[in-house]
């Protein structure tokens, strides 16, 4: 027989077993999944923004130089195909590209083909600095991650695979 004693419920099996007495007639199973992965998510969030305050840029802004940085030299891209490749969108892409222009991250220049187009593209300063962040975030990324085993993680990659999937459309390619 097991001497440990049981865990220690934490915040969301609390609130689950609150509304398992005060609404019997509902199923809250679905909290436990969708509650821990909301308060999963803000800690990760909290975590994350940790590298990006310590190079000065916000979550979109970071967003945006990873962007560019991986469609390769001469790294640039149209707002509208930035938008397609981050999680922000056309409006807010403007502004993002707007502070990034302002701190000489980016520059924004008419297209070739298009005289109407635009094409944002990283300076060298904006180059180099997203290198750094990106190298830190990983490294913190993979922090984060190494609170799991790896067979753990490979499970939990596959599950949310399958469950964003299932979720919203495939990724433009």
């Amino acid at each position: 027989m097991d001497d440990q004693p049981p865990p220690t419920p934490d915040r969301v099996a609390r609130i689950q077993a609150d509304w398992r007495r005060e609404r019997p007639d509902l199923d809250v199973t679905p909290q436990g999944v969708i509650g821990r992965l909301h308060r999963l998510a803000d800690r990760l969030t909290a975590e994350l923004h940790l590298v990006y305050d310590r190079y000065g840029l916000g979550e979109g802004e970071f967003d945006v130089l990873c962007a560019l940085r991986r469609a390769g030299a001469p790294y640039e891209r149209a707002p509208g195909e930035l938008a397609a490749h981050t999680m922000v969108t056309t409006g807010a892409m403007t502004k993002r590209i707007d502070r990034l222009e302002r701190a000489g991250l980016v520059t924004r220049r008419r297209a070739d083909d298009d005289q109407r187009g635009r094409i944002v593209a990283l300076t060298r300063p904006g180059r180099e600095l997203i290198d750094r962040a990106f190298t830190d975030h990983m490294r913190n990324e993979h922090q984060l991650l190494g609170l799991l085993t790896p067979a753990e993680a490979e499970s939990l990659e596959g599950l949310l695979t399958t469950w964003l999937g299932r979720l919203e459309p495939p990724a433009p390619q």
